[in-house]
């Protein structure tokens, strides 16, 4: 049988039978998306889930708290660490201001000859112990050896007029020598009595003696027990009578001058109690102020205040800087800390506070403080046991731990 198909219709037939090859294959991918997974993959996406889960439980469980610094009772104890209780407490109220140490100028005294002359020896050196009345240069002097001389032929005379006058005497009292005798010899004793005692009394302010060997030979010695912290003399040297040669100072004692500002003068007042610490950092002294200006300097716009302190061992240098602290009041504080407790983390004021496992960094805000104690005004509660001796070694243990976290 034969089949007449024209060209037209075999077009037709050729559009139609491709159109059902792509409706064929749109619904085999379709079914191929709407599968449902096997249960070998349902199997494997629970687990995945449920080890993301456990995994997330697992990092929980194992987190550190923030500033939490671990050690056992055995490490707290080879460390030497000690705790306290934060509780309330009375903190003094201080005032610190600028000092620095000077001589005592009541104990201080520039040495000056008295007499122009030469150097003839030096005894005394530059930081030598000297006591009262102890040579410490011999000058030759021709000054001096004029006014020796005159007090030396007052003297002569003197004894001269004495033995005249009671001769004169006796002859007026035995009627041999007339009256007018005897009153001329009598003035003539007391004009040379004023003349030997002036003469005298010219030696005597220079603090030379009448016979002392050699009428020109002067002696410089030291108007107290104290040191030689300045030597301006040499052996040959041409020296005035009005030279600075020595400057001694007695040391057991010595000043603190303060500067005090405008704004503090009603904090401070004479009879005050103040500690005297130094800068540099060392023991501290207490002291009472003995004197307060009344006038502000011209360059500081400060007014003067000083203490008085002694100085055994001579620790107390003049020239060093020194914090005077003046008790201005008292604060009741709530909470209340050992100043030492205080450490820095981060730029912050923190407290290491006793927890089981060790020790926890605690930021607090800090008030008051005399030094001993410190205001704690935020971030510790009252009845916390915080860490007072060995808070450095809690510091480090600290950044030893962050160090390793890191690694």
């Amino acid at each position: 049988m034969k089949f007449n198909i024209d060209k037209k219709s075999a077009l037709s037939i050729a559009a139609v039978i491709a159109v059902g090859i792509v409706l064929a294959l749109l619904i085999v991918f379709w079914k191929s998306d709407s599968t449902p997974a096997p249960e070998g993959g349902e199997h494997a996406e629970e687990t995945a889930e449920t080890k993301a889960e456990h995994g997330d439980e697992k990092e929980e469980g194992h987190a550190e708290e923030p500033g939490l610094i671990e050690m056992s009772p055995q490490q707290i104890q080879t460390a030497g660490i000690a705790t306290a209780t934060a509780g309330p407490a009375a903190i003094r109220t201080e005032l610190v201001l600028p000092g620095e140490v000077r001589f005592n100028e009541d104990r201080t005294a520039h040495v000056v000859p008295r007499v122009a002359g030469v150097i003839e020896s030096v005894a005394a050196s530059l930081g030598q112990d000297v006591k009262k009345g102890q040579p410490l240069a011999v000058i030759a002097s021709a000054e001096l050896a004029d006014l020796r001389s005159a007090a030396l032929a007052a003297g002569k005379r003197l004894e001269l007029a004495r033995i005249t006058y009671e001769r004169e005497k006796k002859l007026w009292e035995q009627k041999v020598s007339a009256e007018q005798d005897y009153l001329q010899a009598q003035q003539a004793y007391r004009e040379a009595e004023i003349e030997s005692q002036a003469a005298r009394s010219k030696l005597t302010a220079l603090g030379a003696d009448v016979s002392a060997g050699a009428v020109n030979r002067f002696v410089l010695r030291a108007p107290f027990t104290g040191v030689v912290v300045e030597k301006h003399l040499a052996q040959g040297e041409a020296v005035k009578e009005d030279a600075n040669v020595f400057l001694v100072s007695d040391l057991s004692t010595v000043w603190v001058n303060i500067a005090v500002a405008p704004k503090d003068l009603a904090s401070v007042r004479v009879g005050q109690a103040v500690t005297v610490r130094s800068a540099a950092g060392g023991p501290s002294v207490a002291g009472k102020v003995s004197y307060v200006g009344n006038l502000l300097g011209e360059e500081t716009r400060t007014a003067s205040a000083r203490v008085v302190i002694d100085n055994p061992g001579l620790a107390w240098r003049p020239g060093l800087f020194v914090n005077v602290s003046v008790v201005s009041g008292q604060k009741d504080a709530a909470v209340a800390v050992a100043s030492d407790a205080l450490q820095t983390l981060e730029g912050k004021n923190v407290v290491f506070v006793k927890t089981a496992k060790g020790f926890q960094a605690q930021p607090v805000t800090t008030g008051v403080s005399d030094g001993k104690l410190t205001e704690i005004v935020s971030g510790l509660a009252s009845g916390a046991p915080y860490v007072t001796t060995g808070s450095f070694v809690v510091k480090a243990q600290q950044g030893k731990g962050s160090a390793e976290h890191e690694h």
